[in-house]
């Protein structure tokens, strides 16, 4: 069920999809509120647009956030009216459900919020659903309390950041770090870890890998390094290594950037360090790998290093920074040195966003 999410008109959308079933039936309107049906024509007539996950099968995911200016009222409180984002609505098909597009529309949601001028996010949410509050304060939204419906009103403020979670963080790096490095994924898994990371030229996807590892934000690295080098919380570049014949140089790139969440040594020197049933449920479903590749390398390999890490932002087709010009400007290797043994500062890292057209500012704060 290979998929993505798009940014649609609701003009375009098909209200007619059984997705919207049990919104309709949730959403009948009466008296005092608004039916969905009529919401949803209201919002077609106006221009508005929504994050649509589609499929072959149809629609798995709808998303839909606005800027408002109202007060929030709270049972025992009332913030006042300030300019915020509002999530306003958040279904996903029970057919990806721990399929990880919850993941990943939270990561769009919020990559939305980044690029507003908005310093606060919200969301309400009943009691019920109690796995989506779970995974929106993974995410660092503060449960403040209950609104007059009874829903909990989760908020992210971007000048109150907890940046002692990478997951609390996202999507945003604290300035005054180490270093950074590389990190080197070949064309074809990277063109389906990282869905958004998209080339001015055709991309390579594998057929055989789930959603999930497409619209996750968790991503997993599997090497063969003797050690590691990397650091929880340490920011990496995600280099996209071409493997289609000549021309390296100008079509290897970096893409996209992240930030390591997780780091295991899984085998040292030919020695197993943990059996391969731990080291496959450590990875989940967010490897490029099958079970059966998995368990060749952990195998054969003298080395096996894991890595986890949190999909941060992508620099997008046209925008992504080539060998070329990484070697150009003193941020590549030096002779004999190997790409991941390259230790970036933190000037190293904006310079290298910059030149993919980032603005660093409203990624790397204090």
């Amino acid at each position: 069920m290979a998929g993505r999410f798009y940014l649609r008109k609701f003009a375009d959308i098909n209200l007619d999809d059984e997705f919207f079933d049990t919104l309709k039936a949730d959403y009948p309107g009466n008296a005092n509120s608004t039916g969905f049906i009529e919401w949803f024509n209201k919002k077609a007539n106006n221009g508005s647009t929504a994050l649509v996950f589609e499929d072959g099968i149809g629609i798995g995911a709808f998303v839909v956030i606005k800027e408002e200016q109202e007060c929030i009222e709270l049972k025992n409180d009332v913030l006042p009216a300030f300019k915020r984002i509002k999530i306003s609505t958040f279904r996903i098909a029970e057919r990806y459900r721990r399929q990880r597009i919850g993941e990943g529309a939270i990561g769009l949601i919020l990559w939305k919020w980044q690029q507003s001028d908005c310093d606060e996010i919200y969301v309400t949410v009943f009691d019920k659903h109690k796995t989506l509050i779970v995974q929106f304060e993974r995410f660092g939204f503060i449960n403040i309390g209950k609104n007059r419906n009874g829903e909990n009103v989760l908020m992210k403020n971007r000048k109150k950041i907890d940046f002692s979670s990478v997951y609390g963080s996202f999507p945003f790096i604290k300035a005054g770090f180490d270093c950074a490095g590389y990190v080197i994924v070949e064309d074809q898994y990277h063109d389906t870890m990282f869905a958004y990371s998209e080339l001015a030229n055709k991309m390579m996807l594998q057929t055989e890998i789930g959603s999930s590892v497409s619209n996750g934000l968790c991503k997993i690295y599997v090497g063969k390094a003797p050690q590691i080098k990397y650091k929880i919380g340490e920011p990496v570049l995600i280099y996209r290594k071409y493997t289609q014949g000549a021309g390296k140089r100008f079509k290897s790139c970096i893409t996209s950037y992240c930030v390591i969440t997780d780091v295991i040594q899984a085998k040292s020197n030919n020695r197993f360090l943990m059996s391969f049933g731990e080291l496959k449920q450590r990875i989940g479903n967010k490897s490029v790998f099958d079970e059966k590749e998995l368990l060749r390398q952990y195998n054969e390999y003298h080395n096996v290093v894991v890595m986890e890490m949190l999909y941060f932002g992508y620099f997008g087709a046209g925008n992504n920074v080539n060998m070329d010009w990484l070697d150009k400007n003193g941020c590549w290797t030096m002779q004999n040195q190997y790409p991941t043994d390259v230790r970036l500062s933190e000037n190293q890292f904006k310079k290298i966003l910059m030149e993919g057209n980032v603005n660093v500012s409203n990624v790397i704060i204090n």
